[in-house]
């Protein structure tokens, strides 16, 4: 995504506490701390997210620029496969890696088809 076409950094609006939400005062100092570890947790993957997206918008120019197809079958199944075992070794359920990384790919390959429809490759 070029910058001229990102949107600009959301605010987020101190919202009321709901109904069924105890007051911040009334909830363990544990269960605060966890919650702000969470919070930059998220927000770590965001800008994570942010800096890969970045560079697959790199890779699907330089796809388009060579008529090279948006997908690369052999690289995903390789790149599955890897990120199974870094989910093994990490104690994360592989299965939940696997479709977390299939979403990823799915929207990079949904990226890459509209920078190829708006090239033509080199001659």
């Amino acid at each position: 995504m070029t910058p001229e076409h990102r949107d600009p950094a959301p605010t987020v609006p101190n919202l009321p506490d709901l109904p069924d939400s105890p007051d911040r005062a009334e909830l363990p100092a544990e269960l605060l701390r966890l919650r702000g570890s969470i919070d930059n947790i998220d927000a770590a993957l965001v800008f994570l997210l942010a800096e890969r997206f970045k560079a697959t918008q790199q890779v699907g120019v330089l796809k388009a620029a060579r008529g090279l197809p948006p997908s690369d079958l052999g690289r995903e199944a390789r790149q599955v496969a890897r990120l199974r075992e870094l989910a093994r070794e990490a104690e994360l359920d592989p299965v939940f890696a696997e479709k977390f990384l299939a979403f990823i790919v799915d929207e990079v390959i949904r990226h890459h088809v509209a920078i190829a429809s708006e090239h033509t490759p080199e001659g």
